[in-house]
């Protein structure tokens, strides 16, 4: 286990650097990306029996780290945050939420004859908060890595297109800068990418748009009880008809077993302790690092276990679907906005 673990730490600290070198730093492209996009380049060197070797390690991140990481990373919401701009932000966030993942996993699986574990974390990425929001949905589905990597690549693609496009497009929509920072909140994916966009605004589109975002990532937590119950459902009904389909895409679930992704429910308890503040500020900080760490190994665990020859036959569609979605927000996520919220 631990030179798999050696491998993730090691691309871990090479992610955070490259994070921060300056001309990058400016980019809202978090360490997560680079450690994923540096774990898929070594994961296809000529080293796979020393990838064998690991793979106790990359397990490990890829389950625990991940787990304990989205727990972690509820220590940077808080309660009252989700109630500053008032109830009409919940329905907003929802109603987005809601739309995407509907559409998105129709379009994606009918329309575009894409498989379900990619489409649904393609339309997580999109419709939530972006990478996390990914490796969230596939702990909970236990999907391929390549379905996972694919769909993070459609993230940073598209929501790094949306961080420098919304300030562009700014002047010419007729919103106020407050309202413009709902609707950057409500549609941009990586909270990264939405702290720039509303940075590049102004002041009050950056508060509003930060506010709208985590009432997004609070979101994330029904998301997985639901998907968990109704992937579970899906699988016990059409393993009998299609059992090579449900090999093909995940485990089939005991008929009967209830799905409970309990580290969901860790993430809400930590935004409970975060809003009472009784953690010390350097113990919170800490904390906050630890969480990010551990994120980031487990996405360089994924990208090691990612093969380009399978990233290539999942094709362009993905990129396609994320396409849609992209235009799905800017459009129908810029009138959901005003009308909600204007």
């Amino acid at each position: 286990m631990s030179k798999g673990l050696l491998f993730c730490a090691l691309l871990t600290l090479l992610g955070f650097g490259l994070a921060k070198v300056p001309f990058i730093a400016t980019s809202g492209v978090s360490p997560l990306v680079f450690a994923l996009l540096l774990g898929i380049i070594v994961g296809n060197l000529p080293i796979r029996k020393t990838l064998e070797i690991a793979q106790p390690g990359l397990a490990f991140a890829t389950r625990w780290l991940l787990r304990g990481g989205i727990v972690l990373f509820g220590l940077s919401l808080t309660f009252t945050q989700v109630l500053d701009l008032g109830p009409k932000v919940l329905l907003l966030d929802a109603l987005v939420i809601t739309s995407i993942l509907i559409a998105g996993y129709m379009i994606g699986t009918r329309l575009l004859g894409m498989d379900r574990e990619t489409t649904l974390l393609t339309c997580a990425g999109s419709a939530i908060c972006g990478a996390a929001a990914v490796l969230a949905t596939e702990s909970t589905i236990r999907s391929r890595p390549a379905a996972a990597s694919m769909a993070v690549a459609t993230v940073v693609l598209f929501g790094s297109l949306a961080m420098l496009l919304y300030p562009m497009i700014y002047p010419w929509l007729g919103m106020n800068e407050g309202l413009f920072g709902v609707y950057i909140g409500a549609t941009i994916h990586e909270v990264a990418q939405v702290v720039a966009a509303g940075d590049a605004v102004g002041p009050t589109a950056l508060a509003n748009a930060v506010i709208v975002k985590l009432v997004r990532v609070m979101l994330l937590v029904p998301f997985l009880l639901i998907v968990g119950q109704w992937w579970l459902h899906h699988n016990v009904s059409t393993h009998n008809v299609a059992t090579s389909e449900s090999t093909d895409t995940g485990q089939v679930a005991e008929k009967g077993k209830l799905v409970i992704p309990w580290f969901a429910l860790g993430f809400i308890v930590m935004v409970g302790v975060n809003s009472l503040e009784v953690i010390p500020a350097g113990l919170h900080d800490g904390l906050v690092l630890l969480g990010q760490l551990s994120l980031t190994m487990a996405m360089a665990a994924l990208g090691l276990n990612t093969r380009m020859e399978k990233l290539k036959a999942l094709g362009v569609k993905p990129f396609l679907l994320a396409l849609i979605l992209f235009m799905l927000l800017i459009i129908g996520g810029g009138a959901a906005s005003w009308m909600l919220m204007g």
